[in-house]
């Protein structure tokens, strides 16, 4: 089916080229036979991508025939074959039909776990009976169909194990797994069904490096893209040097930067992970008393406390809290908190019944009330809560 295409396209050509100009244009017409172009795509994340462009053809031919049951070792055949035409000798499948069906990816990657060069490359197989199938990339991506292949080309060769699947009439290609740094790429026809896995080695470094131009643009005329690509590095623990340079940046940059409770928490943070501990104190406490602290803020670092084990600071940014901002949510809360993690209990217990009289939510008022509760049995209610 693919050969007699191929070849009545090839001929019409050569027949009606005498009588085209060096300027002519060619119109475009319906596509002849029902092998239809198609393409996929899938992001991985919102930086990595890859594209399939392909022909589908389907399991019934042309005039009707339903060929199910014939794809496979027969208009598919087994192992390399000599198509006929063309410079190869020893052609695999091309996985698809018509032109060479073609897989771009927009970095590098690791197909089945094997690197590949950002790039686009044609897509073959070699298809076996009762074995596992060859995926072939090739850097020859302009050729009609395998015709031409060389094994020169060859870019990647990885094994694939074929499965059974559902009836697909047409020749498809689907993303049948998605994750934030992978995808599983699968052909599927007729009753078989082809995975490959791709993956972006280091999803982390591709998004810093990235960063790294973006705030050479727009993004680096603002404090807030060098905080947040500051708070990338911090989160993902990584190039902690360079996330403090950005943090510093979007502190006191040159027309930019501006010190406020997010900037300078975030530098905190990254000395902290440093462990530079009295210069993260100092820091974060500057942080906690700057004017654009608010409430929810400084409760916030205050938990972030509790979670260290620090449990005597947790309550000095509880106290400070109360007395910035007395008689607002979530200042009590902050108050219970504190005075139950360094055992006072009495008073944890007055200031929970404060705040759950100020829930501004039933989810609020029932947690403290579950609070409430374990402090009246004298007992610490941020161990449950």
């Amino acid at each position: 089916r693919y050969k007699s295409n191929i070849f009545s396209c090839l001929f019409c050509y050569v027949a009606t080229k005498p009588f085209q100009t060096a300027t002519a244009q060619m119109i475009t017409l319906p596509p002849s036979g029902d092998n239809q172009k198609s393409e996929v795509t899938q992001h991985m994340g919102s930086l990595a991508k890859v594209t399939i462009n392909y022909s589908s053809p389907d399991v019934t031919s042309p005039s009707g025939e339903d060929r199910t049951g014939q794809i496979w070792g027969q208009l598919v055949p087994y192992g390399m074959n000599n198509l006929g035409f063309g410079t190869a000798t020893e052609s695999p499948w091309r996985a698809g039909a018509n032109e060479n069906t073609t897989i771009t990816f927009s970095h590098d990657m690791l197909i089945e776990g094997k690197p590949i060069a950002a790039g686009t490359y044609g897509l073959h197989m070699i298809v076996e009976e009762n074995e596992t199938w060859t995926l072939i990339l090739s850097k020859n991506t302009s050729a009609w169909g395998s015709y031409f292949y060389d094994e020169k080309d060859d870019a990647l060769r990885v094994k694939v194990q074929p499965e059974e699947a559902e009836y697909h009439e047409w020749l498809s290609y689907e993303f049948i797994d998605r994750q934030p740094d992978q995808t599983t790429a699968a052909l599927v026809w007729e009753n078989k069904k082809v995975p490959f896995t791709i993956k972006v080695p280091n999803m982390t470094a591709l998004y810093l490096n990235n960063m790294q131009e973006e705030l050479q643009s727009t993004a680096g005329f603002s404090w807030q893209g060098w905080n947040q690509a500051a708070n990338f590095a911090l989160q993902n623990d990584t190039l902690l040097d360079q996330a403090l340079t950005w943090a510093e940046s979007a502190i006191s940059a040159p027309f930019i930067g501006q010190e406020n409770f997010s900037t300078l928490q975030t530098k905190g943070s990254i000395l902290n992970k440093l462990d530079r501990t009295e210069e993260a104190e100092e820091t974060l406490m500057q942080a906690v008393n700057h004017p654009t602290a608010s409430p929810t803020q400084i409760h916030g670092y205050g938990r972030q406390l509790l979670t260290q084990g620090k449990q005597d600071k947790a309550l000095e940014v509880f106290k400070l809290n109360a007395e910035r901002y007395p008689d607002t949510w979530p200042v009590n809360v902050g108050l219970a908190r504190g005075y139950s993690a360094v055992g006072e209990y009495k008073k944890a217990l007055r200031y929970a019944k404060m705040a759950h009289e100020e829930a501004p939510d039933t989810l609020n008022k029932d947690n403290l009330q579950a609070a409430i509760e374990v402090l009246e049995k004298g007992e610490d209610f941020n161990q449950s809560n």
